[in-house]
């Protein structure tokens, strides 16, 4: 039987990236690998751009142009990462249900009552169900990597696909909150009509009573109910908008001390959802829903890296909304690698911490 330390001895982490079907070309399958990454190609009820349920591909793709060094954590890729086939029957049923979606997004936009029509009321059925079907499928399968001791990454698709990860992670801790990086709050319930939009993934979450804080950065594009929202939660829900969060660094206040505050306001157990929306959208130019502003890409690595600098632990993380670009799929793919790196050193989980520890000290 191959064991993670034969592989490890035998890679050349500075060799040429191997196009073997795998993340970052490593040489990992589902036994030997430590991380385990779900690939969910689904955008049912994205309501402007369409792409991003390739996503998962664009990123596998571009993840062997990526060199393996992390100034974070050198030797990251020794936890072993690996890529769970991307589910063919998911990405059959996108398309047809998102036809269907397509039909319901029409008529809401044309102020045309869904329940008037039986035709449309039908349509609004089959993809709350095929949510379902999703959400279901990518609950079983975390619930069964995480019996065996791995830790678990999703990618995206649409924002709404990691909600059964985090219902399996709702299985094993009593308490946990969620950091999202998104230009949206995603607090509308049920928009228009979707049980699983990738508009409401966040008021989901909240019925989760497990999730006791939603920390939201970058905000930007919010709605009256979703403010409205977040006033009655009680601080369950705290928003840090792009609009004030940039008055404050115009004002002098440096961004590691921003950072700083943000993460102080979570719990121990920490879950990431990295919607690639809430950066500046020249990182994310196909993304499904572009906002003008957002982070860039080391402000957000900030960001997550004082996570780990306060002693939390990241439980999980997603990466959604990645185009169907090249350029998407590089950008996403080194997101999940900085990710994957850093919620090992949470877990106290490096096996050579001597380079990541200098840098986490600095």
């Amino acid at each position: 039987m191959v064991r993670r330390d034969d592989i490890v001895r035998s890679f050349d982490p500075s060799g040429v990236g191997l196009d073997n079907g795998n993340l970052f070309g490593l040489p990992f399958d589902y036994d030997t690998a430590n991380l385990i990454v779900f690939g969910v190609p689904w955008e049912v009820t994205v309501s402007y751009h369409a792409g991003t349920a390739r996503g998962p591909q664009r990123i596998l793709q571009a993840s062997p142009q990526l060199d393996l060094y992390d100034l974070d954590c050198p030797d990251g890729w020794q936890q072993g990462i690996y890529l769970a086939p991307i589910p063919d029957w998911i990405e059959a049923q996108n398309q047809p249900m998102r036809s269907q979606a397509a039909r319901v997004i029409a008529a809401t936009e044309q102020g045309i009552a869904i329940e008037a029509e039986a035709s449309l009321r039908a349509d609004l059925a089959a993809v709350n169900q095929a949510g379902e079907r999703v959400n279901h499928w990518l609950q079983q399968q975390a619930e069964a990597a995480l019996a065996l001791g791995k830790q678990v990454a999703v990618i995206g698709g649409d924002h709404s696909v990691p909600l059964g990860y985090i219902q399996a992670l709702a299985t094993r801790y009593p308490e946990f909150g969620v950091l999202q990086i998104d230009a949206h709050a995603d607090l509308r319930q049920a928009y228009q009509g979707f049980q699983f939009s990738h508009a409401s993934i966040m008021h989901n979450v909240l019925t989760l009573p497990q999730m006791t804080r939603l920390v939201q950065v970058g905000v930007r594009d919010i709605c009256h109910d979703e403010v409205a929202l977040i006033h009655d939660a009680g601080g369950r829900v705290m928003p840090y908008y792009d609009a004030v969060l940039r008055e404050k660094r115009y004002g002098g206040t440096p961004w590691l001390g921003l950072c700083q505050q943000m993460v102080a306001a979570l719990p121990q157990q920490v879950y990431i959802s990295f919607d690639v929306d809430g950066l500046d959208p020249k990182l994310c130019p196909h993304t499904g829903t572009p906002v003008p502003g957002g982070l860039d890409l080391e402000e957000a690595f900030c960001l997550c890296r004082e996570v780990v600098r306060s002693g939390r632990h990241i439980i999980g993380f997603d990466v959604s909304e990645v185009g169907d670009d090249e350029w998407d799929g590089n950008v996403g793919a080194r997101i999940l690698y900085k990710l994957s790196n850093l919620m090992m050193l949470s877990q106290g989980g490096a096996l050579h911490r001597q380079g990541a520890d200098m840098v986490l000290r600095e």
